[in-house]
């Protein structure tokens, strides 16, 4: 204990005397010099380390926002397109999407929904299991889809679950049409997926990016939305943060360096033996040369030290202007000269070597801002004090910036008065703030009207604003158990399920306004007809719903009906004028199970209902939903027919009247089913039309056509023309003649069939221009069952068709009937008026042949002469039969 008290007593008469005074000042500054430069030296690490993460991460944000507003960009044009064409079909759909695929992209699909249920889907392969989504019953995904028809605006909601399996993240475009009177109606939502996994991988967020990033605001919730990608122990590590904008909110994203903040410099050691060593350079030579040389290094170092901070200040300085984009300007006001360094000439998109002077930075000002900029400078150089001024400016292209403005007066050591400063392009602040305080003003607003308009809100949810019925969600939590009306699972529950036949025609006639006058007559006439324990609801556009809770029966439920029918058949008079139209009614009963099936079974019957003849009633039984579910199975199988090219042409050839010689033949369709071998058309043909797909069947017979008439031409059976039919969806198809140019069709060869009722006076323009382009490609143009439709002479007159089928309805009967023979004759006799062919068809024998012979028609066709059949079975026919054809003729 005294010991170490003498070492102490020592260490401090050796520390304080006089000549080693400045010997303890300088190893107090060479510790203090030392643990100040490694402060510094840990702050300037840890500042580079943030500013790298910042780097990189600036760069993932833009790419994310890029990548984004670009996917977004592609459907803005579809959803426009849809705008102009609500009624588009799949295949008009698919042909508009499938552009959008072309570029580089993230994007998994694109739908539309019109009234927010997926019926329109590209690609539609895969995508299958989308259709038919409902978004109000979809809770994953209706609060968005409702905000983006709420909003009238674009929301990106994500990531969620697809239906077709994968997450990724839906923009969904609200799609509004304009109405006769001025406002707009919601039609539906367009939405498109964005691959999640592809977005990131594309925007830099992968295995090889150095750092650990996590993304915050799911559904564009910004920075305090939840978490939706990278590990929550990044939040907590004092990442580095940016905001992704998105079109409908923000991200946030937060990074660290991969496996964290490093705590150590790589210098550390280097800038601690530096300091020793210094500490020994200053404290050994003046302990050893004694006070004066102790003071006069202790001024050089200091002086280094001093140097070493300016330099370290100005790289800062020279780093801070540079990433800030901030212009320094220098004015001499004595010799009024202008100093402007390269980003003062980028802002004011001034030549960057050209000198500048104050009247360069005038001749920029706006002009309403001139005078109030020009005298805050004058009052700043009169007066010495800070200058402080925002102004915009004008470019010579006519763009306006908003620019920032600070400065300081100074003398320099001349004595001559300068003033020095920065400027700053702050047009996109501006314009986000006033932005924020519209969007303030708008989301006060909105919040005063909220507790106003909840009850009626939630009333008009649930309610149909027209006829003030009950609405299509009430009806689906009524079958669901979860309205306010109770009924035991047990319950005996009846379900009509009523659609107006002929409303369109009042709709398209007499104008909306009938229509809805007539919708609201509906319904009074059902609350007229049912009991005060039913349900009535409308359901859709002129779909109405009946659910009868108690005492139900069939015989009740026909009787309903029945009244219903019959009092929708009686006239309605609407400013003046009748209105007649009728209903269709299906009919559902329950008693156990699951009541939402009702609805499904009811439009089932309903259907029925329909394809019987209208204005009727129809109960749902076995054998209706055995009938749907065959017609549901008939239909997948045309589509994977179609996609697995099952359908192909037989031919029925066509001979001259005279000779007996085939001139032709016709292109059957025909379905070569893989268990059930070979179909005819009255198998498919309805289902076919139902699904809009009698088109891309009629392309398949065409090019199977094509090749096989080429197979004849080689075979040395050559056959002069074939005729193939053509739908009248087909005939609307706006690429329908540029895809036949790409066939090259030799002129003469080809002849499209198309039905009568096609051609009326009226046909739209787009059917004429493709009949008269058809036409320029050599294709000659033939009218089938010709006698059956309503085509008028002056029809035929504009259309000028080659030929003229008459149809066999007309022939069969002339060998037995005088008139129907001079009904062929009058046919014949137009036609060759007119310069048209006529072609008989139905030539069940050769009298028949003989009779329409005589009477004119140039080409037969019949089973008489030959039935359908393949393309090999028809060259064995030319080959063996041509010659005996002939001279049975």
């Amino acid at each position: 204990m005294r010991l170490a008290r003498h070492f102490r007593l020592s260490l401090r008469r050796v520390f304080l005397r006089p000549a080693n005074i400045p010997a303890v000042i300088a190893l107090c500054v060479v510790v203090s010099a030392a643990i100040f430069a490694e402060r510094q030296n840990y702050d300037v690490f840890l500042h580079d380390q943030r500013t790298e993460v910042l780097n990189e991460l600036s760069l993932i944000r833009s790419r994310l926002e890029g990548n984004i507003n670009a996917d977004m960009q592609l459907v803005r044009g579809l959803v426009s397109v849809i705008s102009t064409e609500p009624d588009m079909d799949q295949t008009r759909f698919s042909s508009l999407a499938a552009s959008l695929f072309v570029t580089q992209h993230e994007l998994i699909n694109v739908a539309a929904a019109p009234d927010l249920v997926v019926s329109l889907i590209h690609p539609l392969k895969g995508n299958q299991q989308a259709l038919g989504l409902d978004y109000n019953q979809n809770a994953a995904q209706r609060d968005a889809a409702l905000k983006a028809r709420d909003t009238r605006q674009l929301v990106l909601a994500g990531p969620v679950d697809l239906v077709q399996g994968g997450t990724g993240f839906i923009g969904r475009f609200p799609v509004f049409l304009d109405r006769p009177d001025g406002g707009t109606r919601f039609w539906g939502m367009v939405s498109t997926v964005i691959d999640a996994e592809k977005l990131f991988v594309a925007s830099g967020l992968g295995a090889d990016t150095p750092l650990d990033i996590a993304i915050t605001g799911k559904d564009a919730s910004g920075p305090d939305g939840p978490q939706f990608y990278g590990s929550d122990t990044i939040l907590q590590n004092n990442p580095v943060t940016a905001i992704v904008t998105l079109p409908s909110g923000s991200w946030q994203l937060s990074a660290i360096p991969e496996g964290g903040w490093s705590a150590t410099p790589d210098n550390l050691w280097i800038i601690r033996g530096f300091s020793l060593l210094a500490g020994l350079l200053v404290v050994v030579p003046i302990l050893a040369a004694g006070w004066l040389i102790g003071e006069r290094y202790g001024y050089l170092r200091k002086l280094q030290a001093s140097r070493n901070e300016l330099q370290r200040l100005s790289q800062r300085l020279e780093l801070a202007l540079r990433t800030s984009e901030i212009g320094v300007w220098e004015n001499d006001l004595t010799r009024e000269k202008l100093y402007w360094d390269a980003r003062m000439r980028v802002l004011y998109d001034a030549p960057a070597t050209e000198p500048v002077t104050l009247k360069d930075w005038s001749r920029r000002l706006h002009p309403e801002d001139f005078e109030r900029a020009t005298e805050e400078f004058r009052i700043a150089v009169e007066t010495g004090e800070q200058y402080h001024s925002v102004f915009r400016i004008v470019l010579d292209n006519g763009e306006i910036r908003t620019v920032r403005a600070m400065g300081a007066v100074y003398e320099d050591e001349q004595g001559k008065k300068r003033i020095i400063g920065v400027n700053w392009d702050i047009s996109r602040d501006v314009k986000r703030n006033a932005q924020l305080q519209h969007e303030r003003a708008v989301s006060e607003a909105r919040n005063t009207e909220l507790e106003s308009t909840r009850a009626r809100l939630e009333y008009n949810a649930l309610h149909d604003s027209l006829t003030g019925l009950p609405n299509r969600r009430y009806l689906d939590e009524l079958l669901a158990g979860r309205s306010d009306l109770e009924f035991a699972p047990d319950t005996s529950m009846g379900l009509l399920h009523i659609d107006l036949d002929r409303f369109k025609q009042i709709n398209d006639t007499l104008g909306h306004a009938a229509g809805d006058a007539m919708l609201v007559h509906t319904a009074n006439v059902l609350l007229q007809n049912v009991r005060n324990t039913d349900f009535v609801a409308r359901i859709g556009g002129d779909e109405f719903v009946v659910v009868s809770l108690s005492e139900t029966n069939e015989q009740h439920l026909g009787d309903l009906a029945n009244r219903i029918v019959e009092q929708m058949r009686l006239p309605v008079v609407y400013q003046g004028r009748e209105c007649r139209f009728g209903v269709s009614v299906g009919i559902a009963c329950h008693t156990g199970g699951n009541p939402q099936d009702l609805l499904i079974n009811a439009d089932i019957a309903l259907y029925r209902a329909k394809k019987e003849g209208r204005n009727g009633y129809r109960f749902f039984s076995k054998s209706l939903h055995s009938a749907a579910i065959n017609a549901k199975r008939i239909a997948d199988e045309i589509l994977i027919g179609i996609e697995q090219n099952q359908f192909v042409a037989h031919y029925q050839g066509q001979f001259d009247s005279a000779t007996c010689t085939v001139t032709g033949v016709e292109a059957l369709a025909r379905w070569q089913h893989p268990e059930k071998g070979l179909l005819t058309p009255d198998v498919f043909i309805n289902i076919a039309e139902d699904l809009n797909v009698m088109a891309e069947i009629d392309r398949m017979v065409l090019e199977h056509s094509l090749a096989q008439m080429k197979k004849w031409q080689r075979a040395g059976t050559p056959v002069p023309r074939v005729a193939v039919n053509v739908s009248a969806r087909r005939l609307r198809d706006e690429n329908l003649v540029a895809s036949l140019s790409k066939l090259k069709i030799k002129p003469g060869t080809v002849a499209f069939e198309l039905v009568e009722s096609i051609f009326l006076d009226d046909n739209d323009d787009l059917v004429t221009w493709n009949i008269d382009r058809i036409k320029d490609l050599g294709i000659d143009i033939e009218i089938d069952d010709f006698g059956t439709g309503y085509a008028s002479i002056v029809s035929l007159m504009q259309l000028r068709p080659k030929r003229l089928k008459i149809d066999r309805q007309l022939v069969f009967p002339a060998n037995e009937s005088a008139n129907q023979r001079e009904l062929v004759r009058s046919i014949v006799t137009i036609g060759t008026s007119l310069g048209i062919e006529t072609v008989a068809e139905g030539i069940e024998t050769m009298d028949h042949a003989r009779i329409m012979h005589d009477l004119g028609c140039t080409t037969l066709q019949g089973y008489a002469l030959a039935r359908p059949m393949s393309g090999r079975d028809f060259t064995r026919f030319m080959r063996e039969n041509n010659g005996r054809a002939a001279s049975a003729a």
